[in-house]
């Protein structure tokens, strides 16, 4: 039987593999010109590159994209933590205690995934400037966090229903309270859905240009989306250069990927398969 399925899904291989490198000839493109000399650019049309290295040291100083680093390391982890924290909770609470009140705030969590974020913006910014929060960290990782909340708390309640609830149960008897067993018991379980929750949501934390560009409006706390905006719009004939800034830009969403896509597949489809 198993080699059977196995012969079955040979010819499968040359398909994913002509996908993932139709997916991959962006980021290619974007490599070859940001090593590229300024005098070529996008007049060039061979796909080698000029290996000119220094137009990455020159965009991170011109674009100043350390202190946007910086920026969006805060507000991304800032944001994922807040995250993390009120929709694991949200997500034991509506999956451990199903009442109507929960069902009824789990379908609204549901409506509100349909609600694009972009048309908070006005409401919300009249409130950061009531608030003082614009221009500061903490009202992004709220407003971030906020955002992201619907969907992260369907993927927790879907995944901790997965979970025998014996195991819980037996810590109670032994003494421990229900929020206690939810962090001794329950949260150390829930590594996969929390891995699919950073990628998903940490790329769009990492990524968000919407709300930066009403909320972030000083240099000294501008993400790398609004810098890399910027710096297109002050070095715009320049190409190779352009191409450096986004690359850099790019680095460290891809290494957050990298290091948690081996849980991504298992914290999505777990709760789907045993819910």
């Amino acid at each position: 039987m198993m080699k059977k399925r196995d012969a079955l899904t040979y010819p499968l291989y040359p398909v994913v593999l002509v996908i993932a490198l139709l997916a991959l000839i962006p980021f290619f493109f974007l490599f070859v010109l940001a090593l590229k000399n300024q005098e070529g650019g996008l007049s060039s049309i061979r796909l080698i590159p000029d290996f000119n290295w220094s137009n990455f040291p020159k965009a991170w100083k011109a674009g100043d994209l350390g202190k946007a680093m910086s920026n969006s390391i805060i507000m991304t982890g800032g944001g994922i933590v807040v995250l993390i924290v009120l929709s694991a909770m949200a997500g034991y609470t509506i999956a451990r205690f199903p009442s109507v009140l929960n069902k009824i705030t789990f379908a609204i969590l549901l409506a509100c995934m349909m609600i694009p974020g972009i048309i908070n913006t006005v409401p919300l910014y009249t409130l950061l400037i009531r608030l003082r929060g614009i221009n500061t960290y903490w009202a992004m990782i709220f407003v971030m966090a906020t955002n992201a909340l619907p969907f992260s708390v369907f993927l927790y309640s879907a995944f901790i229903r997965s979970i025998p609830i014996a195991l819980e149960e037996s810590a109670i008897i032994d003494g421990c309270s229900w929020f206690g067993a939810f962090w001794r018991i329950t949260m150390p379980l829930l590594g996969p859905v929390t891995s699919s929750v950073v990628i998903l949501q940490g790329v769009g934390m990492w990524n968000n240009y919407a709300q930066a560009v009403f909320f972030l409006q000083d240099k000294a706390h501008r993400n790398i989306p609004l810098a890399i905006s910027l710096f297109f719009q002050q070095y715009g004939a320049n190409w190779p250069l352009m191409a450096a800034a986004a690359t850099l830009g790019l680095l460290p969403a891809v290494l957050m990927f990298l290091f948690f896509q081996k849980f991504f597949i298992s914290g999505i489809t777990t709760g789907s398969i045993k819910g």
